[in-house]
């Protein structure tokens, strides 16, 4: 079971149509308009609504930030890399991310893909963040929209996407071009690497471009997820998405 918390989570892993064993609100909540329409979702669906104490919240969901509520999820199985890039309508997008750790930045990343167009999120099985329910909760339920491939090798993966005709596109912030001069209506990997040392070395060594976001400030880079946006928001715009 996956237990998901947070209004945004359960909300959308209901509507996503994925199975529950029951959902658990915290007493007096239910005449929460949001947490309402919730209850409706899960009842639709048969799945048992019962109130709870926020202390038996906090201790099921190991954090205060559950906004009364959590749910007890089946487990969905993401799609294997080869079954996904068979399956992406071209020309696709996808993002990669390499040793991202933060389950902010990943939720946040996310949430971002669901909302430009990103087909999926691919990620290393080790040193890495996966889907744990505050990724869910921070990705505002786009967690349930957006697969989320788990590879065993990250080096194996991009060989496997090139493969399959995409290009693969790292953004680092000492690069000359810029992210306006990748043509991101070609298949493309956008590959980020981890919130300290970016992208290892190999992981550079096998991308076709490395693009850097043209900054005006001080600060010499972006936060992962920030930088993420902005890419992903470039290929998005220019593959004509209003």
């Amino acid at each position: 079971m996956d237990i998901l918390y947070g209004k945004h989570a359960v909300r959308e892993a209901l509507r996503s149509g994925r199975q529950a064993r029951r959902v658990l609100i915290a007493a007096g909540a239910a005449d929460d308009p949001d947490m309402e329409g919730i209850v409706q979702l899960a009842r639709a669906a048969s799945i048992p609504v019962e109130a709870a104490e926020r202390q038996r919240l906090n201790d099921i969901a190991h954090s205060e930030h559950h906004q009364g509520i959590v749910g007890y999820f089946h487990h969905r199985e993401q799609p294997s890399l080869q079954k996904l890039l068979h399956d992406v309508e071209p020309p696709g997008l996808i993002l990669m991310l390499d040793e991202v750790q933060d389950p902010h930045n990943l939720g946040a990343l996310l949430r971002t893909c669901d909302a430009m167009g990103v087909a999926a999120c691919i990620i290393p099985g080790q040193r890495a963040v996966g889907v744990t329910p505050t990724v869910a909760k921070v990705s505002a339920g786009a967690s349930e929209y957006v697969p989320c491939v788990t590879v065993p090798n990250i080096a194996q993966a991009m060989r496997q996407c090139k493969e399959a005709g995409y290009w693969c596109v790292g953004l680092a912030h000492t690069e000359e071009a810029t992210v306006d001069s990748w043509d991101f209506t070609t298949p493309t990997v956008i590959v980020l690497g981890s919130e300290g040392s970016g992208m290892r070395h190999l992981t550079r060594t096998l991308c076709d471009a490395l693009l850097r976001i043209p900054m005006m400030g001080s600060v010499s880079s972006l936060n992962v997820a920030a930088a993420g946006a902005i890419v992903m928001y470039e290929a998005a715009r220019q593959r004509g998405w209003r």
